[in-house]
């Protein structure tokens, strides 16, 4: 088998459509679509059984990370991705990137990719530069998990996984740990997928400036993942850990100047 998608979802049946249709629309491939639900009441159900590649799996979880997991041990394809429900699949990219994929020997392979709104009207492309993990840890992880692939035989079969501790940038500190492993990366060009931003967003939900203590505690949190991250794979030089936080500020600055350089030479 080709492909494996997989997608964790917890009643994001308004969503979930586009999802499921992107995926049953791409051609030429081989694939399987596994939708991890930890629990949804909003008829998604009845949803994914409208379309024959899908495959239900409904059970409690802890978090996205550990749906993610759970796919990840069901996963039958040579490669293996995860899209969220939320998000969709571009027209034809999955025999277009089999292609590619068939005659690359790296371990992950990610392409660009969109950014739409609620709606599914484009904002803008993302264009992404080739993997530099100085980058990765000390600006952010721009690598869109729903435009990257991993090799089943050397990620999933090599017994990686997310961290279910980690909520907010399991995906970061997922592909930084792979890199460290001697993992290898691949950038390609051209959109793959579309990431859809609205206010259910992970990443999006504890933006602006709360008085609200619960929001501002679980806006910290997303702040201690990256910041945790940044601890053990990227350089710390003091003990104190506010003199490490101005240190931070100059990484970010130089980081984001040598993404810049990466995606200019990456487009030559």
């Amino acid at each position: 088998m080709h492909f494996t998608i997989i997608t964790p979802s917890l009643n994001y049946g308004g969503f979930l459509g586009d999802c499921l249709e992107s995926v049953a629309a791409q051609t030429g491939v081989d694939l399987e679509h596994l939708v991890m639900d930890g629990g949804s009441t909003d008829g998604s159900a009845e949803l994914v059984a409208e379309y024959p590649q899908a495959m239900w799996h409904q059970e409690p979880d802890t978090g996205m990370s550990q749906a993610i997991n759970r796919g990840f041990e069901r996963a039958k394809g040579d490669w293996v991705m995860w899209l969220n429900a939320d998000d969709r699949l571009k027209p034809g990219v999955l025999e277009e990137m089999l292609r590619t994929l068939a005659a690359c020997d790296e371990d992950v392979v990610y392409g660009d990719f969109d950014f739409v709104k609620r709606d599914g009207s484009l904002i803008r492309t993302v264009r992404l530069p080739r993997w530099s993990p100085f980058v990765h840890v000390h600006h952010h992880c721009y690598i869109g998990s729903t435009a990257a692939f991993y090799r089943r035989k050397s990620v999933i079969d090599g017994g990686f996984r997310l961290r279910e501790d980690f909520r907010y940038v399991m995906d970061g500190e997922f592909y930084i740990r792979l890199h460290e492993a001697g993992l290898k990366f691949r950038h390609v060009r051209g959109a793959l997928a579309e990431f859809r931003l609205h206010e259910g967003n992970a990443s999006m939900r504890h933006l602006g400036r709360s008085k609200e203590m619960d929001e501002v505690l679980e806006a910290e949190r997303q702040h201690v993942e990256s910041r945790a991250i940044r601890r053990v794979y990227g350089v710390t030089l003091f003990d104190d850990p506010y003199l490490n936080g101005l240190f931070d500020g100059v990484l970010w600055v130089v980081a984001r100047l040598w993404k810049g350089v990466l995606k200019v030479t990456s487009e030559q």
